[in-house]
């Protein structure tokens, strides 16, 4: 029998109280469309059944402002922890002290040497049709955050990578502020005192200005907390977020920014020979193509063998661009957080057997 799809009046009301959700559930049937509805009808229901969702985000994504919609959906607690890069960690912090003096290039396919030279000796460092301004960035903040950095040295005081910056961008002056503070999503993951981890930070343009601190002896490196540190906290920072409704993974890429925290299941369970829930939900947004031995494009099933995922969590891959998909997705999620029973009622109309 043709199934027959909801009266006018309440496609109506769906677009007028959740239109990205709608235009969603409307137009994406099939390929990575039909990825993407199903991943956000998985990751709302979770969020509905009292569970949390963590976040794993690689890439240049801070560069690429994705802060406009992560920001708020840290703030509105359909973000409950994340694993960056220090890259993705100090460029949120750039983009909030420098973006005025950020300049794009939509032509940068066509760029030569001599133009990418010419950025050099402008004092600008490209990401892609971006471009991050030295000055402006790099040393304003280096300005603040070395003074901290100089005093955990003479008083001996050990902190998480992350934790420098949490201080510095709770406390940094307004004054300062070139970016919209509510698009800044260090600025509301500090506020909300969220867990994060920051691994392979020393691969950041702050962890080598730091190494060169601590090469000259100005700084101790004793003072910003190891990897291995950052995992033994993030036992307990996992058991307490899977209590209850269980945590998800959402992967923004791949590399050491997602293998890193969604190993602590296996850890658990084999190293510390504990018992512990299972990762609840998994979703990763990647362009990157299935290869030899290459994380960034292995598919959900290989996590299965290492123990990360199981057989029954909901998996999902979406393969494209994450600027594009993320912001859709968040913005569906704050709509559905809003009005959460015409949300339920939307979903339930357009169901995957349902069209």
């Amino acid at each position: 029998m043709e199934h027959q799809h909801p009266p006018l009046s309440s496609s109506v009301s769906y677009q007028a109280e959740l239109p990205v959700t709608d235009f969603i559930f409307r137009n994406y049937h099939n390929f990575n469309a039909r990825a993407t509805r199903e991943a956000l009808r998985a990751y709302w229901r979770h969020i509905e059944g009292g569970g949390k969702m963590f976040w794993a985000m690689a890439g240049a994504m801070s560069s690429a402002q994705l802060g406009v919609t992560l920001a708020p959906a840290i703030r509105a607690g359909l973000i409950h922890g994340l694993s960056v890069t220090g890259a993705n960690l100090e460029e949120s912090l750039f983009r909030l002290v420098a973006h005025h003096h950020y300049r794009d290039f939509p032509d940068y396919r066509y760029f030569t040497k001599a133009n990418d030279t010419q950025l050099l000796d402008d004092g600008m460092r490209r990401v892609t049709d971006t471009s991050i301004p030295e000055d402006e960035a790099f040393r304003s903040v280096e300005k603040v955050i070395v003074p901290m950095w100089k005093t955990a040295s003479e008083q001996g005081t050990r902190r998480f990578w992350h934790e420098y910056f949490y201080d510095l961008v709770r406390n940094l002056d307004m004054a300062l502020y070139q970016g919209n503070p509510q698009e800044c999503w260090l600025l509301a993951a500090a506020q909300a005192n969220l867990p994060l981890v920051v691994p392979g930070y020393e691969d950041s343009t702050f962890g080598n200005i730091f190494a060169s601190y601590v090469k000259s002896g100005d700084c101790q490196a004793s003072i910003a907390k190891s990897g291995i540190e950052y995992m033994a906290d993030f036992y307990d920072e996992y058991r307490d977020l899977s209590q209850d409704g269980g945590v998800g993974f959402f992967q923004i890429g791949g590399g050491i920014a997602g293998d890193f925290p969604i190993c602590v299941v296996p850890s658990i369970k084999y190293d510390l020979g504990e018992t512990v829930q299972p990762w609840a939900y998994f979703c990763q947004i990647s362009d990157s193509t299935t290869s030899y031995g290459s994380y960034s494009g292995a598919t959900p099933n290989e996590k299965i063998t290492w123990d990360k995922l199981t057989q029954d969590t909901p998996m999902f891959i979406i393969e494209s661009d994450a600027t594009i998909v993320v912001p859709l997705i968040l913005t569906a999620l704050l709509e559905c957080q809003r009005n959460p029973t015409s949300a339920r009622a939307l979903m339930a109309d357009r169901s995957p057997d349902r069209g």
